[in-house]
């Protein structure tokens, strides 16, 4: 990144540095190991999709060797073996970058001169940020995948648009289709919508490998749509004579809870007048009619872990009568994971604004929100909420929400974080800069103490209100005390009396400041303590 040469830019970016630097401190980890079981979901369910596929493909060979098949079959099957093919590269070549990031981020332990795999695949430190950026954005290591996946997705495309399917054309199979590259939105810190800078920059390393396991999951998804069309077309003649086959083709395999699971269903040979119809085990067994041989469904996601849809596609022919054929496929859902995290103490005070960052797996940062007790302030967005209390407690919740994904739902809490709320520690008070060891001189020019706090991480400010001034004269009478008051802060000046003692005050006099009192940023009286000094 070139250096501005304007001294107001180059301000600009270091707190712009410094900021992102302490939001990185502050991710939690119960974030981090959500981001590591998310990973390991994905994980999962792209075992189950990678199996399903090799069935498919696995079918498709052995139909080829049938009697009477394999000229219909055989290219069909060619096409399959270059698409899985394809499809495992991308896959490895996805997996050698989640290995690259662990290597970057620390993860494997090291044996000699050779990098050896430690007991987890994942970074000994999950939320270094450094690996990432530094492979993904600055060595440009996120345009290569951003090409490699659109160069995978223009191939699929391809081999639907050769098929010449009337089942799945290739404008449906492209918006169905799960691999795709987004163009993040415009914003001041990624002006030209670069999509590494937006995926990878300041990301922990074990987002970046739930992000990777997702991009692996959307291949597969595709992989199995292409499979399963070109076995169902393989045979997609055969309705007077052969097997029909059933697709239900999910535009996701991993949701959160309260997520839209939407699918297509379709039988891939079909008379376009004659439509089948699907039921579907969930829902409440529903039937629904087809509309060109296509099926539309959706669901809300519930529960967690994998679950399975299934039911049958049912087509009344003249020629064979009713033919039904099983359906199913299967769905991830992983639980949603919210908290709060200070962004200076682990303790919420009373009288100063408590900044806090907010983190939230599975929505938009921008559609969350806090709910806090009542008569608790709090303002701010995206993420980055100041919170002001005014009462003590030991364990005060607050709720983290997230707007409604649908426009008719209702806000869903994900999340909650306690906190201990407190009254702001007592100051030190200081006179002429001391706390002893105070010298005639320096009191006859002192204009009043003054109350700091020490090693507390907020601008708070304390004014000293009143104070009772007496002195004992070396060899001489007790005089005082006398009463010292002001709004804006003490000084000695104010009473005549003080300022008379004070001009006479010498070595060995006694000076008593007693009954100090004060006001610090919650408004509220306090008694701050007494100061005697032996002049010296």
């Amino acid at each position: 990144m070139a250096i501005p040469k304007e001294p107001r830019q180059l301000m600009i970016n270091l707190m712009y540095l410094v900021l992102t630097a302490l939001l990185a401190l502050n991710v939690s980890n119960e974030i981090l190991n959500a981001f590591k079981t998310l990973s390991s979901s994905i994980d999962k369910s792209n075992e189950s999709i990678d199996a399903k596929v090799r069935s498919v493909y696995e079918a498709i060979k052995a139909s080829e060797k049938e009697k009477g098949q394999e000229e219909k079959v055989k290219p069909y099957r060619i096409k399959a073996d270059e698409v899985v093919k394809k499809s495992q590269e991308l896959v490895d070549y996805l997996a050698n970058w989640k290995k690259r990031i662990v290597v970057e981020a620390g993860g494997f332990g090291k044996i000699g001169s050779v990098l050896e795999p430690s007991d987890t695949a994942y970074p000994q430190r999950l939320d270094n940020i450094d690996a990432t950026t530094s492979l993904l954005v600055e060595k440009k290591g996120g345009d290569s995948v951003k090409a490699k996946i659109l160069e995978f997705r223009k191939y699929l495309i391809g081999v639907v648009k050769d098929a010449d399917s009337k089942d799945l054309d290739t404008a449906t199979f492209s918006k169905l289709m799960p691999l795709s590259i987004t163009t993040p939105p415009k914003t001041d810190h990624n002006p030209t919508r670069d999509w590494s800078i937006a995926n990878f920059e300041h990301m922990p390393a074990v987002a970046a490998m739930a992000l990777f396991s997702k991009m692996q999951n959307d291949v597969r998804s595709s992989e199995e749509m292409v499979i399963k069309l070109l076995g169902a077309l393989a045979h997609s003649k055969d309705l007077k004579y052969d097997t029909v086959a059933a697709v239900a083709v999910p535009k996701t395999t991993y949701a959160l809870e309260g997520d839209k699971i939407e699918a297509t269903i379709l039988l891939a040979a079909y008379n376009t007048n004659n439509q089948p119809t699907v039921s579907i085990s969930q829902g409440g067994g529903d039937k629904k009619p087809a509309k060109g041989g296509v099926i539309e469904w959706s669901t809300t996601a519930h529960g967690t872990g994998l679950q399975t849809v299934k039911g049958n596609i049912t087509l009344e022919t003249a020629e064979r009568g009713t033919i039904s054929r099983p359906w199913s496929f299967e769905y991830m859902v992983g639980q949603t994971g919210a908290s709060v995290g200070l962004d200076k103490m682990n303790v919420m005070y009373i009288g100063v604004p408590n900044p806090v960052s907010v983190t939230a797996a599975g929505y938009a940062i921008g559609d969350v929100y806090l709910n806090v007790p009542g008569g608790v302030k709090q303002s701010g967005e995206n993420g980055h909420f100041v919170v002001e209390v005014s009462q003590v407690s030991l364990n005060m919740t607050i709720e983290i929400m997230a707007k409604p994904k649908a426009k008719d739902g209702a806000p869903v809490k994900v999340g909650t974080s306690s906190f201990r709320v407190q009254m702001i520690p007592n100051p030190t008070l200081y006179l002429m800069g001391k706390r002893e060891n105070l010298s005639a001189a320096e009191m006859r020019a002192a204009i009043g103490p003054i109350a700091k706090l020490e090693n507390f991480p907020y601008d708070a400010k304390f004014k000293i209100t009143e104070l009772q001034f007496s002195m004992l004269p070396k060899g001489g009478e007790y005089k005082g005390p006398y009463k010292v008051s002001g709004d804006q802060g003490v000084k000695f000046t104010s009473n005549k009396d003080v300022e008379e003692l004070m001009k006479r005050a010498k070595p060995g006099d006694r000076v008593f400041i007693e009954s100090i009192k004060g006001v610090g940023p919650d408004n509220k009286l306090r008694n701050l303590g007494s100061m005697i000094f032996t002049l010296n």
